[in-house]
């Protein structure tokens, strides 16, 4: 069996999301519920109840001893213990992974058809010589990106891509609409974004 560390950091890996999601990847996975996905007991119950109630199975599904889920559930004084990090990271996921499959379905291809409304605040602008009002500063953006772009941010995330890879994807597409008027000026520019604070993405 692999060290406990290590499934977690591979299950992160695979789904690209968990503890260490960047704010981008944050905001996918908030727009794509109509619920947010529970945590602590409420976590460990709605596995119980997608494992038909079987402590064997969770213990399966998590890569660890049926002994350790029986620990969490019980009933009995002086008996039970929390999940630690580690245990919470892959319960986490597990619950992630499991949790409103056809709500994310249909959000996902509606986003990738239709495009979104981004609202995020970062540091955003031309990476260019000073002295412009486009220069980079802290700035509050709410923009209609494409589904084009929603299929790129999508795709980034299936494949693991890193949040640098996203801001890659958002800075071409904000530069696009917001400062190059459609691809009608400032062509030979880049586009600055970075110090994301927050991304929210409003799926119609």
């Amino acid at each position: 069996m692999k060290d406990l560390r290590e499934q977690t950091a591979a299950v992160r890996r695979q789904n690209g999301s968990g503890a260490d999601m960047g704010e981008i990847v944050k905001g996918l996975e908030r727009a794509l519920l109509s619920r947010p996905v529970p945590t602590g007991d409420a976590a460990v119950r709605f596995l119980l109840r997608a494992q038909k109630g079987s402590t064997k199975n969770v213990a399966v599904l998590l890569g660890i001893s049926q002994r350790t889920v029986q620990r969490w559930v019980t009933t009995r004084p002086g008996m039970r213990r929390r999940p630690s990090a580690v245990h919470a990271g892959l319960i986490d996921e597990a619950v992630r992974a499991r949790w409103q499959p056809l709500v994310r379905a249909r959000r996902r291809a509606r986003a990738e058809a239709d495009g979104f409304v981004f609202h995020t605040r970062a540091r955003f602008g031309f990476a260019a010589p000073a002295g412009s009002s486009d220069d980079p500063r802290v700035r509050l953006i709410t923009q209609y990106l494409s589904g084009e772009v929603a299929r790129e941010l999508f795709a980034a995330r299936d494949a693991s891509g890193g949040e640098q890879q996203q801001m890659v994807i958002l800075a071409r597409a904000l530069g696009h609409a917001y400062f190059r008027d459609g691809g009608l000026r400032a062509h030979v520019l880049g586009i600055a974004f970075t110090d994301v604070e927050f991304a929210d993405f409003s799926i119609d």
